[in-house]
């Protein structure tokens, strides 16, 4: 009995705690050091989107959102938050593809993958919403439309 007890406990903080925001530094475009949980803590409703320069499925996430941002954003006030975790070799493609691809996102960088790995990232793309520094969804891949379940989830926590 004793050891279904441990398990539990540890089933439940095991689960509570991949629901936190992690406490990690990013790097802005700019060099400048960010803390995540700051980033994510405003009270409004945030996607993250963890994705690379090489990343096929993360760039076609990326545009599809663009295309319908600025009415969700009209519709919610929710921030996009894209964190590269293109390495020290890749990052240096970051700014030109956002510069050509005209996203309206904060971009962040994730070089070290401190992040990645906090979040238990497997793979990219993985995306998440946030509300009150609590991670309320979480999807790994993407395939075409999915964005349309991902803004269900913004609309159900914004209100």
């Amino acid at each position: 009995m004793r050891i279904l007890t441990l398990l539990f406990l540890f089933t439940t903080l095991s689960l509570s705690a991949q629901n936190e925001i992690p406490d990690v530094d990013l790097t802005t475009m700019g060099g400048e050091t960010v803390n995540f949980q700051e980033v994510t803590n405003d009270g409004n409703v945030k996607i993250v989107s963890l994705w690379a320069t090489w990343c096929v499925p993360c760039l076609k996430e990326l545009d599809a959102i663009n295309d319908v941002y600025e009415d969700w954003q009209d519709e919610t006030q929710v921030e996009l938050i894209a964190i590269s975790i293109d390495d020290s070799r890749t990052v240096k493609r970051v700014k030109p593809l956002i510069n050509g691809k005209a996203w309206d996102y904060k971009i962040l960088l994730d070089t070290n993958n401190d992040l990645k790995r906090a979040l238990g990232a497997a793979t990219v793309p993985l995306t998440l919403v946030v509300k009150d520094n609590k991670i309320v969804y979480r999807h790994s891949g993407y395939n075409p439309g999915s964005e349309n379940e991902l803004y269900e989830v913004v609309q159900k926590n914004a209100n």
